[in-house]
């Protein structure tokens, strides 16, 4: 694992040392000194004074990359040179055609590159899924996300604020989340039709981005994201030909299914730790073969369309063609 910083100490650091089928082995960073605390606390035996130590080293079979956006594609390459699968965090790079090289690089490699995407495999999403696939609400016809979150003055959003390390601040970073899993629900979007984006005066960075696309199987979306909001909110409903459903991207609140004039309610929590399922799903897929919901080719879909909003809408998405990578 390449970066100890919040994600990796709580969300995958745990997941990756403890799902079946795999160990942590080893971790580097930026500062070898932050990798041998990291190590030391959570029992890892090597700590690496580079990340090209570790990705060249002998005993690591694959790497994760857990680093600010900036850095993923010098990162990618290098493990895609070494010729070893590679999960990177989200979103792959700050720039769509670093993201287009990746994907590209490891093909060529032969070698299996995934994007921590995690929401893909959590059981909860799993259940909206299923409650579209069943067909009891008829085919879904709509989807719409209001995110609203108040300005941060954290110095964890530090890096999420700064033009060089993520250029859509905190939508690039966030709003992916929901698109990726938009497109493992309702299908690729095939289409942006409107976007906007605005900042505050002394903003460096979007905080406001309203957006409408529609999908290739004629879902309409909308989504409205602030991140300069007076109050937090997270909701998303899928409206349906026979009903509805209405859930939270990140807030871990009920599943809302409408229906017949009836409203039914079910809560599933999150793993502790949240990769977990997304790092077992890893296992399955180096081990067995078992084909894994988030790779680069899908993930790449959300960096087309995230780029489409911030940047312009198209007339029409340039996806890579369905599939792993």
């Amino acid at each position: 694992m390449i970066g100890v910083g919040a994600v990796a100490e709580h969300k995958s650091g745990p997941a990756f040392a403890h799902a079946v089928g795999g160990r942590l082995v080893a971790v580097a960073a930026r500062r070898p000194e932050a990798a041998a605390d990291f190590a030391d606390r959570h029992g890892i035996g090597l700590a690496y004074a580079t990340p090209r130590a570790l990705i060249e080293s002998a005993e690591v079979d694959a790497v994760y990359i857990a680093t600010p956006p900036s850095s993923h594609a010098s990162l990618g390459e290098l493990v895609a040179r070494a010729g070893k699968p590679c999960c990177i965090e989200k979103p792959m790079s700050v720039r769509l055609h670093e993201a287009e090289a990746l994907v590209r690089a490891f093909e060529q490699a032969g070698q299996p590159l995934f994007v921590s995407y995690y929401r893909r495999s959590l059981p909860r999403f799993a259940h909206v899924r299923d409650l579209l696939r069943e067909g009891r609400l008829g085919p879904p016809t709509s989807v719409e996300w209001r995110l609203a979150r108040p300005a941060s003055a954290t110095t964890d959003d530090a890096w999420r604020l700064d033009p060089r390390e993520a250029p859509g601040g905190l939508f690039e970073d966030l709003a992916c989340h929901g698109l990726d899993l938009f497109d493992d629900l309702l299908g690729a979007i095939a289409r942006v039709e409107e976007a906007h984006c605005s900042s505050r005066p002394a903003g460096k960075v979007p905080d406001r981005v309203d957006a409408r696309w529609r999908h290739g199987s004629g879902v309409v979306g909308r989504g409205t994201w602030d991140f300069a909001a007076r109050e937090r909110r997270d909701f998303v409903r899928i409206a349906c030909a026979h009903g509805s459903i209405a859930f939270s991207v990140f807030d871990e609140q009920p599943i809302e299914v409408a229906s017949g004039g009836t409203c039914d309610s079910v809560f599933i929590a999150n793993p502790v730790p949240i990769q977990l399922p997304h790092v077992a799903n890893l296992n399955l897929a180096l081990r067995e073969g078992v084909p894994h919901p988030s790779t680069g080719k899908t993930a790449l879909r959300t960096a087309i369309v995230s780029e489409a909003i911030l940047h312009g809408p198209r007339a029409g998405l340039r996806h890579p063609p369905a599939g792993g990578g």
